[in-house]
């Protein structure tokens, strides 16, 4: 299985990654680095995180990551992971 990243996911984690980095660009750094481990060591596991709250599909699965929800899709036709946003877990409430 491949990683695939959705240009929504890369937009949301810019904006991400530039809010933390105004205060400590390091900490940004260290949040995108450990986040793509995570995200990298999903192809060996891709059912592991909980399925989707907004969904009824099981291929759909959420990453909880420092606060943040990072839904993912596993697509077993194309042997792939298509990872389609990332959001704070705040906003999921609002």
């Amino acid at each position: 299985m491949y990683i695939n990243t959705s240009r929504r996911y890369e937009m949301e984690l810019n904006t991400i990654l530039d809010f933390i980095g105004k205060n400590n660009p390091r900490n940004a750094l260290n949040f995108a680095r450990k986040l793509e481990a995570k995200i990298n060591n999903l192809p060996h596991f891709p059912y592991k995180c909980r399925q989707s709250q907004k969904s009824d599909d099981v291929a759909i699965r959420e990453l909880i990551f420092e606060g943040y929800v990072i839904p993912y899709l596993v697509d077993n036709a194309k042997e792939s992971i298509v990872v389609l946003g990332i959001f704070s877990e705040n906003e999921w409430k609002l």
